[in-house]
């Protein structure tokens, strides 16, 4: 089989759908195989799956919410493909996405992954990759970084057209090789939702694959559709993904000095917020929900980062 197509799904229904009819309507040509791992969504989608796409999708249902890298790895153990395309559920396929990943796979067979260009529906360009989170990415400011230095901290809008390495995709579309899946391992269980898929990706570097970004081809991604649902338990999940991700794969100084700095840029934060909110009465919306979101995310800092506290359960 070429390819075990990979979706993740909690709560986004119709978007789900519109990714499965993108997978049928651009993937032919090939022998695939599409699976959906359902984290206990309550809209409904497990059930319009197989109503629209009975025998033609391998459906797992999760009692509870699995988080990411767990449920992905629950349907890799299944797959059969040389090549496993993960997508997030509001993600859609365009003409060619599906058979440049898997040529270019073909044709270098020094790489691990591969992922394309996103852009959102009305063509506007969103980051593809990004470098492994260092002291240096987390203390300055990203956008700086990349204006200084475009090839060392390269985003979304550095100008190339041909494939080239990176140090990490974004989970939203990557084609992987299934023969670096056995030999590396899947996704750390340890990550609920965020950085699993660059924790990843560094373990792939490390053990000798390439990672590789392609701008010629393209996917439309309408970004951050979970995480709107619940932003401050999203924002807690990110922070503690970060401090997992420093704490295994950067020395102690640096994990502590993340800790420390995360700390005092929130409190920073919460306090320049509220003056803007005092100074404009109250009335902006976005002033109003970055206060709630940064005391909030502060005191789960405060309370010693417990765990019962994110998006576990939630679903």
């Amino acid at each position: 089989m070429d390819i075990s197509f990979i979706i993740v799904s909690w709560n986004t229904r119709d978007l789900l759908v519109d990714c499965l009819n993108s997978i049928e309507k651009h993937a032919k040509g090939y022998s695939f195989e599409t699976f959906v791992v359902d984290n206990n969504s309550s809209d409904g989608s497990s059930a319009l799956v197989e109503k629209l796409f009975h025998n033609r999708v391998n459906l797992i249902r999760n009692s509870e919410n699995m988080g990411f890298g767990r449920a992905n790895n629950q349907a890799i153990k299944y797959a059969k493909g040389r090549y496993v395309i993960l997508l997030n559920s509001d993600t859609v396929l365009n003409e060619g996405t599906v058979s440049g990943l898997v040529s270019f796979l073909d044709n270098h067979g020094d790489a691990a992954m591969s992922g394309p260009r996103m852009t959102d529906e009305n063509g506007k360009p969103q980051n593809s990759y990004d470098n492994f989170p260092a002291l240096i990415t987390e203390l300055l400011n990203k956008s700086i970084l990349r204006k200084l230095f475009p090839e060392k901290f390269a985003g979304k809008s550095l100008k190339k057209k041909l494939p080239f390495e990176v140090d990490s995709l974004i989970g939203a579309c990557i084609a992987i090789r299934s023969e670096a899946i056995k030999e590396v391992g899947m996704f750390d269980e340890d990550y609920f939702f965020f950085l699993e898929e660059t924790d990843w990706c560094f373990r792939m570097r490390k053990a000798g694959w390439k990672i590789f970004h392609q701008p010629e081809i393209n996917i439309i991604h309408l970004q951050g559709q979970s995480k709107k649902i619940r932003p401050v338990l999203s924002w807690i999940e990110y922070y503690r993904s970060l401090y997992k991700y420093f704490k295994k794969n950067r020395s102690r100084a640096s994990y502590l000095c993340l800790r420390i700095f995360r700390f005092f840029k929130l409190v920073i934060n919460l306090v320049l917020t509220f003056i803007g909110l005092l100074f404009t009465l109250g009335k902006k919306k976005r002033l109003r929900e970055k206060t709630v979101i940064y005391s909030r995310i502060l005191w789960w800092h405060l309370t010693l980062c417990p765990e019962h506290v994110g998006l576990k359960g939630k679903g």
